[in-house]
């Protein structure tokens, strides 16, 4: 397993950003750069990343491909073929966006999200983007969410089947698929179910926390690593069955005192477990 996150280089550089990421004891990181840059600049940080043992985990995509508006869908899914076609030159690990949503809120709630028109879109639209970048070496991946597919490991194994590309792959983000108390006093249950279920095709993972509130109705908090609920235990004893060099990335937290912290108790508890990151 390789841990990584957001790290602050003091310039922006391929040299700095090595720097950065091998200061805060990362061997895995987010791409540093979109689609946008020069293809020299793009092929600096490859093999920056190369000669260092760093492997860009991620690089995202987000956007809105299913939105009801067909001007933000169109741009969507061009920006998210544009961004899955950086990931296969820099040799990132996949490219990720969420499905979206059919609301003005690109990863907002809507009452039409779960519904079978909306399967079939994230199908048509997952496979148009696909198609059209036809990558080799990377995956394509949508990150598990509460309110939209997939928001399940059995609705990802849904789309998995549907979209029925090679190149579609599994992003896990636990944390983003608790949203009631079962779920969250027993998240390690559902950990262990997911990566039974998909573990071949994980290719990223994001690691956060969530502490329940004791106020109605409903109240779930995104918290620092370790500070939570998330059965950080069951996670990574689980992510240590899939491939050595599957990534583990922290995402969120606001200052690189707290991605420290939150590293710190990631390994902490790694160590605890016999597993290396």
């Amino acid at each position: 397993m390789r841990l990584g996150g957001q790290v602050y280089p003091e310039r922006q550089d391929p040299e700095s950003w090595v720097d950065a990421v091998r200061k805060a004891g990362f061997r895995a990181a987010v791409c540093p750069v979109n689609h946008e840059a020069d293809g020299a600049l793009i092929r600096a940080y490859r093999d920056a990343a190369a000669a260092n043992d760093i492997f860009i985990a991620e690089v995202g995509a987000w956007s809105n491909p299913i939105s009801a508006d067909p001007e933000v869908r169109r741009q969507a899914m061009e920006y998210c073929a544009k961004q899955l076609a950086l990931a296969e030159e820099i040799g990132a690990g996949c490219c990720v966006n969420i499905a979206g949503s059919r609301g003005e809120q690109w990863d907002g709630p809507h009452p039409d999200n779960f519904s079978d028109e909306t399967f079939d879109l994230i199908v048509e639209t997952v496979r148009g983007i696909i198609d059209q970048v036809n990558p080799s070496r990377t995956f394509f991946t949508l990150e598990t969410m509460p309110w939209t597919y997939p928001d399940s490991a059995d609705t990802y194994l849904a789309l998995l089947r549907a979209i029925d590309r090679p190149a579609f792959a599994v992003h896990l983000d636990p944390v983003n698929m608790i949203s009631s108390p079962r779920t969250y006093y027993r998240n390690g249950e559902m950990i262990r179910d997911f990566i039974a279920k998909l573990g071949p095709y994980i290719k990223n993972c994001h690691a956060k926390d969530i502490k329940l509130a004791g106020k109605l109705t409903v109240h779930l908090d995104e918290v620092l690593p370790g500070t939570g609920a998330l059965d950080y235990r069951t996670f990574l004893t689980e992510l240590g069955k899939l491939g050595p060099d599957t990534p583990l990335i922290i995402e969120h937290l606001a200052t690189e005192q707290d991605y420290a912290a939150a590293a710190a108790f990631i390994r902490g508890t790694a160590s605890e477990l016999g597993i290396s990151l």
